[in-house]
Parts: C-alpha cells; structure tokens; sequence
C-alpha cells in the first residue's frame, strides 16, 4: 500500500524522511510529504482512501544523512571543529561506558556563611568571586582519596587506579563545544588553590589560550551548570574516566534541622543537588551512593575558613 502510494502520486522514495522501524516510510510519512506540498494522495482505482495503516517499505537505497532533511526554509549550520569533536567524544563514550546515574542533594548552608564572611576579602585579594564550585572540588577531592575506584579508567577486564587526582573542570566555550582542561595533582592544592587554578583554566580555555598539557592526564571530572539555575544534570563520563559529577543551582529552601537535643525544627538553609554519572563496569550504586554522602557531609561540616 504505501509503495503504491508513493508511485501513484509521483514521489522519490528518497526524498521521504522514514519514522518506521529501521527508518521505514509508513502511510503517515508519505501523507505528511503530500500536506507539506499542499496536495493529496491519489486513492487507487475503484478505492477510497483507507484509514492509516501500520504497514511500511523499506528504502535500503535512502542514505541515513537523510534522516534529517532540511525544508526550503531551514538553514543548515556546520559543525565547527570543536562542536564536532564533543559530538564525537560524547557518542564515544555512550558506546563505550554503561551509564548510570545518582543524584543527591546537598544542603550548603556551611559552605554559604563561610562565602558570605570571606567573600568580599577573597574578590578584593584574587580578583574574581568565591563561587560554589571550589568548594565542591575539594570535597571532591578529599572523597576520593576514600573511594578511589572513582579516581580510575577501565581497561580491558581490569581496572587501574590512579594514585594522582587530576580533576578535569568542563569549561563552554561560548555554546559551541565543551573542554576539560585538567588541575593536575588537585589533591595537593588549598580551597584558594583549587580556586585559582579553575579559575585560570576557564579563563584560558575561553581565550584559546590552553596547551597541550592542560587538557591531558585527567582522572576525574566535575561539570557545572549551577550558574545557569539547573535542578540537575545528567552529564556523559568524559572518557577513559569512570565518573563525572554534576553541580548545579544552589537555592534557598526551608529544611528540617535536628537540634542538639534531638528536637526538629525548620531553616531556610542553602541547597543543591550534586549528580553522577558513573560506568557500571568499574562501581555499583552503594560505592557511588557512598561518595556523594562523603562529599555532601565534607561540604557541610569541614572547616572552609581555615583553607582560605
């Protein structure tokens, strides 16, 4: 039926974009190609037109660069390298990792007075502002010295964990790509340290000012979307690592406190969900669960100040 409907109305079965199984063109793909030209199906003799029909042709001949074909009206943008390169890799990595993902929020409250009393001195000392995300990298960093098989890349039916930390911090550059450029040795570096080193990658990366060595040798990544207000992210593990953790929008919401003496009452306290995507291959849930509890108890009762 739909052969016939493509013969009868004069239309290259080439030029239909498929949505059936496989990419087959179904009845409704041809009907929409005819609305889109403003006509209509031509019943087969001594027929009226049926309802649609589940029944399909497969077009072997069709390329699969037209599974998107632009309309007149379209404007076709190319890739630019970089745009490709993260396309690549991020397709790469789906292929190559089984992805999982676990979110937990965080409450930051100690994190926020610690900003809110050395903010000010911090921007007038380093020139730009004390962000969350230092703070999460540290946490970070210290979690994984208790959970390095986060700190790891598979290999073959082996896993090698890296003694170095060499956090890798995803850097926009300008909605066209993304890139990781890499603090080696995070695990020896101060919250101010951290900081700085961040910032002066971001800064670089956006500038097209970055070497060969400031992109290699991560063994661990952090993507922040949290200037942007997300809630969460799935973020895709930046290969041949096995964990990418996610920070996001840090608000204000009311939360239960348990009081000294074991009392509850309600806070308006500063909160955030930090997510993981992790290879099922290297960790299961209960060890990734286990970190984000470490990270998220790190952030919420070590002493920050004494970093600064």
């Amino acid at each position: 039926m739909v052969r016939r409907l493509l013969t009868d109305n004069g239309i290259d079965p080439a030029s239909v974009v498929g949505t059936g199984i496989g990419g087959r063109i179904t009845r409704e793909d041809v009907l929409n190609v005819l609305d889109a030209r403003g006509g209509h199906a031509a019943a087969p003799p001594g027929e009226h037109p049926a309802p649609q029909e589940a029944s399909s042709v497969s077009v072997e001949s069709r390329p699969s660069s037209m599974a998107a074909v632009p309309a007149s009206s379209d404007r076709v943008v190319p890739f630019s390298n970089v745009r490709r390169r993260t396309a690549e890799h991020m397709v790469r990595s789906k292929s190559t990792s089984p992805h999982a993902f676990i979110a937990s929020e965080v409450d930051f409250e100690n994190v926020e007075r610690v900003r809110k009393a050395e903010g000010a001195r911090f921007r007038a000392e380093e020139g730009f502002s004390l962000t969350y995300l230092p703070f999460v990298a540290r946490a970070s960093v210290e979690a994984l010295r208790e959970f390095p098989h986060l700190n790891a890349s598979v290999a073959e039916d082996s896993l090698i964990v890296h003694q170095q930390i060499n956090l890798g911090i995803a850097v926009d550059l300008d909605f066209e790509g993304l890139i990781v450029p890499v603090v080696h040795r995070a695990e020896e570096v101060t919250l101010r340290g951290v900081a700085r080193r961040i910032r002066d990658l971001a800064d670089r990366a956006r500038t097209r000012q970055l070497v060969a060595d400031d992109i290699s040798g991560g063994t661990f990544s952090i993507t922040n979307d949290g200037p942007f207000g997300t809630y969460f992210t799935v973020p895709i593990i930046n290969q041949p690592q096995v964990a990418i953790l996610a920070t996001d929008g840090v608000k204000r919401r009311p939360v239960v406190i348990t009081q000294p003496d074991g009392s509850e009452s309600i806070a308006i306290h500063s909160v955030g969900v930090l997510g993981m995507s992790w290879d099922h291959r290297a960790v299961d849930g209960a060890y990734v669960s286990s970190f984000l509890a470490r990270v998220a108890d790190l952030l919420n009762t070590r002493d920050w100040a004494a970093e600064l």
